[in-house]
């Protein structure tokens, strides 16, 4: 049924919207990507406490994105924001805010208003490195990932909330002091690794991949954490060999290389899956 012009607000150039339950200005505002002080001032006498289901009001037409330089980002002014937390959030500096947003007042912010935020040109203390927050990130996360502590990444960001990481912001994180045994390798953590996975897949012991990474609990393996994968202690049986898979290697090339078949290689090496050699594994390779 349509409704009454009586009914409609009046709204130039605008949309008329009507009320439905659970509707705030603030999540009106979002989905329509307007501010809420632009939804306000097109709805004169609308209550923003006490918005009644049913009522139209006029969804003036949203301001279009910001024209940003290359390589900035569109940001939302949030709560709290001012262009002093926002160069320390993102690395920049307030002037180099001011001058990726001609036109914007850095006094007279508005919750909801779409500002450019330009690349960073923060410089990590020595010994550290940039990393732009995530979807997902923790703390606690990045300190598993990059292999250092919460406390060590708070150090070196005072001022950061937390709780609250914000995707975008970057952080300066400690470069890892990883040392490995002599002979041991460095490993990524991967989806679906587990020390039992990883003892069988490069023929060594849960026990010696314990031994070598310290610190590490292996119940709690994060996809990107650096761990050492100790020197392989296979042993062969006789008249083969030990041998260290390298880039590019396939039972086939291997096979052939050293004068046997791929069926005699996988006899000598049960469980491991040839489609899915990995560089470091150790397999047993006929003598020649």
């Amino acid at each position: 049924m349509s409704v009454s012009e009586a009914q409609r607000p009046p709204c130039p150039e605008g949309n008329f919207y009507t009320i439905r339950s659970g509707d705030t200005l603030f999540s009106i505002a979002g989905r329509f990507g307007i501010s809420v002080d632009d939804l306000i001032e097109a709805n004169p006498g609308v209550d923003p406490e006490n918005l009644q289901v049913g009522r139209i009001i006029c969804i003036p037409l949203a301001v279009p994105p910001p024209a940003c330089p290359p390589g900035s980002i569109i940001y939302v002014i949030r709560a709290g924001d001012t262009f002093f937390s926002l160069a320390r959030r993102f690395g920049v500096t307030v002037g180099a805010l001011i001058r990726a947003n001609p036109g914007v007042n850095p006094d007279a912010l508005l919750i909801g208003q779409q500002i450019c935020i330009p690349p960073a040109r923060r410089l990590c203390p020595a010994g550290s490195f940039p990393h732009r927050i995530e979807p997902g990130d923790t703390l606690f996360l990045l300190a598993i990932r990059y292999n250092t502590t919460v406390q060590a990444i708070l150090a070196l960001n005072p001022g950061i909330d937390p709780l609250n990481l914000i995707v975008g912001t970057l952080l300066c994180i400690p470069r890892a002091r990883l040392n490995c045994p002599p002979g041991s390798i460095f490993y990524i953590i991967a989806p679906g690794d587990t020390f039992f996975s990883l003892a069988r897949r490069f023929g060594v012991s849960v026990a010696d991949l314990v031994t070598a990474n310290p610190g590490v609990d292996p119940l709690r393996l994060v996809v990107g954490q650096r761990i050492c994968i100790p020197r392989a202690q296979r042993l062969c049986p006789l008249g083969t060999f030990a041998y260290t898979i390298q880039p590019g290697d396939t039972f086939f090339a291997l096979a052939q290389r050293f004068g046997t078949t791929v069926r005699r290689l996988q006899a000598l090496n049960p469980g491991v899956d040839p489609n899915n050699l990995r560089v470091g594994q150790v397999i047993c390779v006929p003598g020649i």
